[in-house]
């Protein structure tokens, strides 16, 4: 049966077999988020990681003016309750643990087993980028506006932009440039550094692009394009050897699946070959 998703300010549709459609969905807010959506979101990204039905995700967000606005300042206590209470008191107690659970629900995006599709589009900023480079692949559109928007408000960037950027696009000085400033910058940019891999005219031309990427995704065995993503991330952070050494551990069990001869059956026949759920 499939399963249901039932949660304020996201929509998750299956337009495609295979394919989930992930919605920011508070755009009377310009998709900005609450400390409550950032820990919702990471649920989200749980469920999707364990429905069968689901192979790849496109994340967007609803209407044309943003992606996410960022955090909602308004609607975030970012300091705390107002109380007398010891400063380190308040920050083992309260701060931090709110600050890890921001954190892990963004990181729920890297640990999904299933492939994650940005789609930017219009202001993208603070906890756009947080999010998206989180994801295993990003788009976007010829207009998105992108910001690590932090230091505007007084902060150092803290659910992931610091810690992932220069992995994703490799630059430590543009990195730098963008975080240290908060200065916005758009599409052409995002291209040249390799925040994003493609550009469209719109949104409704990168949703059609991202779909067409997460069909296309969605047609191959499961079973090898999940253990990609697993050696891909793991490798990330380790060298090359323990990479190998990863793989070599991980893969025997992989190539039991009955997806090879399925895979080697379609190809020598020139047939799509059908690849059961995981």
């Amino acid at each position: 049966m499939p399963q249901t998703y039932n949660y304020e300010h996201y929509t998750v549709t299956f337009p495609k077999d295979g394919v989930a459609v992930m919605e920011i969905n508070r755009p009377e807010a310009l998709n900005a988020f609450t400390g409550d959506m950032i820990v919702t979101m990471g649920r989200v990204f749980d469920q999707l990681s364990t429905d069968s039905d689901c192979r790849v995700v496109v994340l967007t967000g609803a209407g044309d003016k943003a992606f996410t606005a960022g955090l909602d300042i308004k609607q975030t206590n970012l300091g705390g309750s107002a109380t007398s209470v010891d400063p380190a008191r308040k920050m083992i107690s309260e701060l931090r643990p709110m600050l890890l659970s921001f954190q892990n629900a963004v990181t729920r995006a890297e640990k999904c087993l299933k492939p994650i599709i940005s789609v930017l589009h219009g202001y993208s900023f603070g906890m756009a980028i947080d999010i998206s480079t989180a994801t295993d692949i990003r788009i976007c559109t010829s207009d998105v506006k992108l910001s690590v928007k932090e230091v505007d408000i007084g902060l150092a960037a803290d659910v992931g932009s610091l810690s992932r950027l220069v992995k994703v696009v490799g630059s430590m000085s543009w990195v730098k440039d963008i975080c240290y400033s908060a200065r916005i910058f758009g599409a052409e940019e995002a291209l040249k550094n390799g925040l994003v891999s493609a550009v469209f005219k719109d949104k409704k031309e990168a949703l059609e692009g991202a779909m067409k990427m997460a069909e296309l995704i969605a047609s191959k065995s499961p079973v090898a394009v999940q253990s990609s993503k697993e050696i891909l991330n793991y490798s990330v952070d380790h060298s090359v050897e323990d990479g190998l050494r990863y793989t070599a551990a991980w893969n025997p069990g992989a190539l039991q699946t009955i997806d090879i001869p399925a895979a080697v059956k379609g190809s020598l026949t020139r047939t799509k070959p059908r690849f059961e759920k995981l």
